[in-house]
């Protein structure tokens, strides 16, 4: 009976001392192993449960076992299923980020290599000795499969999204063209410091002919007020933020306003932009699958037209220059041929959705994520 109780105490005194290392994470595949009989394995423990993104890269990059690129981390993650990315619209991004922030946060677990072209692969710094010393002295130039992208994270071009931009655009009165810098005919290199994205035009809209007569007598500039858009698919970091913002401020000096649009931006980032918006008046528009949902996030501050800049930009590129001649020509109109030069600008400027079925064929035919 006393070697019993014994037997019971020892039984008890032993399950704390496991339960409490368990809980403390020391011998977590210890138990593993006993609850399922010894079978089941560390990765498939892993497998099994809840991983933040950090560790679905990291047991994504042991997998692989080599050199490799985000792209491929992220196929790696979906197909295995180690982290749910939900309804976010670019998980490769994110991915991404996630490689980049281990670098510059110090993180000693993963390393980098720049490739050509300035992209970056990345490694296990515990797998470094697998890797050859040729590769990582950047001696030889490394070949890296990228697996085809799963359906699930197809992607799609900054240019897929102008007619959503057009169509939001539109919806507030404005007319809206696409700028193709590269079609422009002159010799600068630096193009896309230059001219924006998408170019727009808000007229207006008096109720009486003698009020709209006595503003055009007084100043026709104040008639009409032009737009300016920088568009870029998304934005995650306050390099990425900085940017593009400073590209938006080059290349709309002409405008009365000018915006920075983009189909996604990073929550962590909502302070930094209003601090540029309040120094350099730049607005951000924050773009939806839905048009019609697009939110401006910080309004843009108005300016007088640079009509040097207009006149630059009128010399190197024709499409800009056509948009400000079918702007002039409609402010011109005599009233009897106001509708049909308004239908004339309407049909050179952008396209834009005519119903919702539309909007939704669109983005599923270019892969934009709609939820």
């Amino acid at each position: 009976m006393v070697i019993c109780n014994w037997y019971i105490c020892l039984v008890i005194l032993t399950n704390s001392i496991v339960l409490r290392l368990v809980i403390k994470g020391i011998i977590t595949v210890v138990y593993t192993n006993v609850i399922t009989n010894g079978k089941t394995t560390t990765s498939q423990y892993l497998n099994s449960q809840t991983m933040t993104l950090k560790e679905a890269v990291l047991k994504s990059l042991e997998d692989i076992n080599d050199i490799t690129n985000y792209l491929t981390v992220c196929n790696h993650i979906v197909e295995k299923k180690y982290y749910d990315f939900g309804s976010a619209k670019t998980p490769s991004a994110t991915i991404s980020a996630v490689l980049g922030d281990f670098v510059r946060n110090g993180d000693t677990r993963v390393k980098r290599i720049k490739q050509d072209g300035g992209t970056y692969s990345y490694y296990l710094t515990i797998k470094e000795q697998n890797i050859a010393i040729d590769i990582l002295n950047g001696s030889t130039t490394t070949t890296i499969t990228t697996t085809k992208k799963a359906d699930k994270i197809k992607s799609y071009n900054e240019r897929d999204l102008h007619k959503l931009l057009s169509s939001y655009l539109k919806n507030t009165g404005i007319y809206s063209k696409t700028i193709f810098h590269e079609q422009s005919n002159g010799k600068e290199n630096n193009q896309i410091w230059t001219h924006p994205d998408m170019v727009g035009i808000k007229f207006l809209n008096l109720q009486t002919k003698a009020s709209q007569n006595f503003l055009k007598s007084i100043n026709r500039v104040d008639t009409f007020k032009l737009s300016s858009f920088e568009l870029k698919k998304e934005i995650n970091n306050d390099s990425d933020l900085k940017k593009a913002y400073f590209q938006a401020v080059s290349n709309s000096s002409w405008a009365n306003f000018g915006y920075l649009v983009a189909f996604e931006f990073s929550d962590s980032l909502l302070e930094e932009m209003e601090r540029l918006n309040q120094s350099f008046g730049i607005g951000i528009i924050e773009l939806n699958a839905n048009p019609y949902q697009s939110k401006v996030l910080f309004p843009a501050k108005i300016r007088s037209l640079d009509f040097k800049t207009i006149d630059k930009l009128c010399k190197i590129n024709k499409e800009f220059e056509k948009f400000i001649e079918q702007t002039e020509k409609l402010m011109t109109a005599e009233d009897r041929y106001y509708k049909s030069t308004e239908k004339e600008l309407d049909e050179f400027c952008d396209d834009y959705f005519a119903s919702d079925s539309e909007i939704e064929i669109y983005c599923k035919e270019n892969h934009i994520p709609t939820e």
